[in-house]
């Protein structure tokens, strides 16, 4: 019986799509908005099939979570680095989002491979209920994932164009949704604290218990 090839897998597949998206984004995003914010969003949209597609054929995998992961983060640096350039009086800001997004996400991967290590020190990131919500429920993930790429990526196109005029508000469509998602932003951004703050902890547990054992064998 030949072993499967994890690397053919739809969901996978759907991930290498989102790869090729994405830095065609990046290649347009300098030069024409249109297609840049296009590509890009059809990469962040795919997000959301992929993850069905693994569910529904059983195909679901560490490498492609990984790879997932991996995407989401690699495509909002790079779009955050070009923010950076259009709007250089915010740089700290976009780059301490920047900073917050990767080292959360790692550090949280990162005690996930370690939990084979763990022990009742380790503190449960399911137990802290701000992180269960985010992460368990599909639709407020949805949402918070969805409206942070919308804050962004409407920022980015009122760098070119402010939008159609929307009917009684004197404001602009993309000002409009950059307004309504910057909320959202931030609370991803605070979600994402948390996030660093417990994974740190699990690490800390996982030290103090590993010195504890080593100690044990010393004596």
């Amino acid at each position: 019986m030949m072993a499967e090839n994890i690397f053919l897998f739809v969901p996978n597949l759907i991930g290498y799509a989102r790869i090729l998206l994405a830095f065609a984004s990046f290649y347009f995003m300098p030069f024409d908005h249109v297609t840049a914010i296009t590509c890009y969003m059809l990469s962040s949209g795919l997000d959301a099939i992929d993850g069905h597609a693994a569910r529904y054929l059983g195909q679901g995998t560490k490498f492609g979570a990984m790879l997932d992961m991996l995407t989401d983060r690699c495509g909002t640096m790079c779009l955050i680095i070009v923010l950076c350039q259009f709007y250089p009086k915010y740089t700290i800001v976009l780059m301490f989002n920047l900073c917050v997004d990767i080292v959360s996400h790692w550090m949280h991967t990162w005690v996930s491979a370690m939990k084979g290590s763990s022990s009742h020190k380790v503190i449960d990131l399911e137990g802290n209920p701000i992180l269960k919500h985010y992460y368990t429920n599909r639709i407020i993930l949805f949402l918070m994932c969805a409206g942070n790429e919308l804050f962004f990526g409407t920022l980015y196109l009122i760098h070119f164009t402010a939008g159609p005029k929307l009917p009684i508000i004197s404001l602009s469509l993309w000002t409009s949704l950059c307004v309504l998602c910057a909320p959202v932003a931030v609370m991803k951004t605070v979600i994402s604290l948390v996030q660093l703050y417990a994974a740190s902890l699990n690490v800390a547990a996982i030290d103090v218990t590993e010195r504890e054992e080593a100690k044990k064998k010393s004596t």
